[in-house]
């Protein structure tokens, strides 16, 4: 059976990036996570991650930008989580999916209470968040 593919959206503002706490399942609820969700068959990974932060943050599909991959991807028993830098165009996130969403600063995330899967994605957000934008 194929490894199913989810994508996560660092959604980058100046020098914050945003972050969603769980409602669910029980044993990650409260803590926090880069938003996305599972790319569908026939569903290219960009397309499945500007679709997921759609549905998740009240946005339209035109509100972000999904630009490169950010760091490693992630392998979990029977899941690959791939995550991507994001840029926000237009609107404003708001939590649907989530219990709360706020913005985080490269100082904050060691701090953050992550989702055991997205705390490997940390040292390469605090890396893309130090550096100034081109």
């Amino acid at each position: 059976m194929p490894t199913q593919i989810v994508v996560a959206g660092a959604i980058i503002r100046r020098t914050t990036v945003l972050v969603a706490q769980r409602l669910r399942p029980p044993e990650l609820a409260g803590r926090w996570e880069l938003p996305g969700g599972k790319v569908a068959p026939g569903e290219t990974e960009r397309a499945a991650l500007a679709r997921e932060l759609a549905e998740e943050l009240g946005l339209e599909i035109g509100d972000v930008a999904v630009g490169d991959r950010l760091g490693d991807e992630i392998a979990l028993e029977g899941m690959t989580l791939r995550a991507y830098c994001v840029r926000l165009v237009s609107g404003e996130p708001r939590a649907r999916d989530h219990r709360a969403v706020r913005w985080v600063t490269a100082d904050e995330l060691p701090g953050v209470d992550w989702v055991p899967a997205d705390r490997g994605w940390v040292p390469d957000l605090v890396r893309t968040l130090s550096t100034p934008a081109s």
